[in-house]
């Protein structure tokens, strides 16, 4: 059994990932959208009926998905699934532990606008038209987090966070601290994303938005042609419990949180501290609390947008956090194929980093052909590799100035390897 140092200085109990539910453009569970991501399979894509929004004009990487309920928000439709995976694959049994002690932790979204649109059309009678769902899952930004909450009976704390596209890293960061300081045992935390027309003329008016004849060459990382980012929707959540509470009901165990740091860089609502300060202070001290150091890291899956300020100044928060280990990691940015999620962009990332540990695989970051100098990082350019990384980080670079970086351990216990099979080699 392979032991690192952090391994061995590890709390006695510490947080552990035994869960995951996974949809996006490219596959309706976790294993089919890794096997995709693992091919560098892109769900990009020419858009149409978006309201508002010229067909054509916008291309991103939809989840192809009928409502649940008639006219209810899709970003609910896909946390339920994903919630729903997540619970089944960590065997736990709700009917037989104190639901009291499971909370859930699931990112903020937009509200249905839709509904209102639908309203002030209408010719006449408006105060007499039938609602076809209620009006409170219509405009609470907490929403999904209920309805997945009320579905499961889950009676722990509850949480939302709305951080921009670090929403789904800070509330699942948030679920790990709620477990450590112990208001729970277990939680379900992540975050759902489906388009918003007016999230989609936002960033369309910003010109942060990419084009191509192709839509599957968009999105281009670290690459010379970068054009901008695109669009995503999906799904992430995780079961995450005590490792007494994991090996006690004796499941399978993907990974162990090591640590977690969230960090403000006050500098602009949409602009990056070009030198990255804050994101190498982030990284560093999620390494010093996770007793590693630079040369431990062997992947790291970063926020990756595809856009000349995100992908210059990850770089340099990367190399001034890690110094010369950095040319020894492999990073990759894996919405070159799903797109940006946006508040989905944390837990979708982060259960890729999880999976990249459990296989072995780091995923590549596709379109990236004419590497950008600035941007010298090893960052895994169309082909995906193979490599026992034992320890991993994802980043999350948000507007606002939200930073939050975290690292993972993998799990290397002999009697794990027995509980699950990997997923197929691409």
């Amino acid at each position: 059994m392979i032991r690192s140092r952090a391994m061995q200085n590890a709390p006695a109990d510490p947080v552990v990932i035994t869960g995951i539910g996974m949809i996006t453009s490219v596959g309706g569970d976790r294993e089919s959208v890794w096997r995709a991501v693992r091919r560098g399979k892109s769900g990009i894509r020419s858009l149409t009926g978006i309201p508002y929004i010229p067909d054509g004009l916008l291309i991103g990487a939809p989840v192809d998905l009928a409502p649940d309920r008639p006219r209810r928000m899709k970003v609910i439709a896909l946390s339920r699934i994903s919630a729903a995976e997540a619970l089944h694959d960590s065997g736990l049994d709700l009917s037989a532990i104190d639901r009291s002690r499971v909370g859930c932790a699931i990112s903020g979204h937009m509200g249905d606008t839709g509904e209102i649109e639908s309203r002030f059309d209408a010719a006449h009678d408006q105060h007499h038209l039938p609602r076809a769902i209620p009006w409170w899952e219509q405009f609470f930004p907490c929403t999904a987090c209920d309805v997945v909450a009320n579905e499961h009976g889950l009676l722990g704390p509850r949480i939302c966070h709305s951080t921009a596209c670090a929403s789904g890293l800070i509330d699942i960061l948030s679920a790990v601290r709620s477990i450590e300081d112990g208001q729970c045992d277990v939680a379900l935390a992540g975050s759902a994303e489906a388009i918003h027309p007016l999230f989609a003329a936002g960033f369309l008016r910003m010109n942060v938005l990419a084009h191509h004849d192709d839509p599957a060459q968009a999105c281009r990382p670290f690459d010379r042609e970068r054009r901008g980012f695109v669009m995503g929707e999906g799904a992430a959540m995780f079961v995450l419990e005590r490792l007494s509470h994991a090996v006690a009901r004796r499941t399978r165990i993907y990974a162990t949180f090591a640590a977690g740091t969230m960090a403000g860089e006050a500098h602009h609502v949409t602009g990056l501290d070009e030198e990255s300060h804050v994101l190498a202070h982030a990284i560093q001290t999620t390494l010093r609390k996770a007793q590693l150091d630079g040369h431990d890291i062997g992947y790291i899956n970063v926020h990756g947008t595809g856009t000349l300020q995100n992908d210059v100044a990850e770089t340099r928060g990367i190399r001034r956090a890690l110094g010369r280990a950095a040319d020894q990691t492999c990073v990759s940015a894996t919405k070159s194929m799903l797109g940006h999620l946006v508040n989905a962009a944390g837990s979708v990332e982060l259960a890729i980093t999880t999976l990249a540990l459990r296989d072995g695989f780091a995923p590549p970051t596709m379109n990236l052909i004419n590497q950008d100098p600035e941007c010298d990082l090893d960052c895994i350019p169309l082909v995906g590799r193979r490599g026992q990384y034992q320890h991993a980080l994802k980043l999350s670079v948000a507007f606002g100035g939200h930073i939050v970086a975290v690292a993972l351990n993998r799990w290397n216990a002999a009697d794990s390897a027995a509980k699950f099979r990997p997923a197929a080699a691409a």
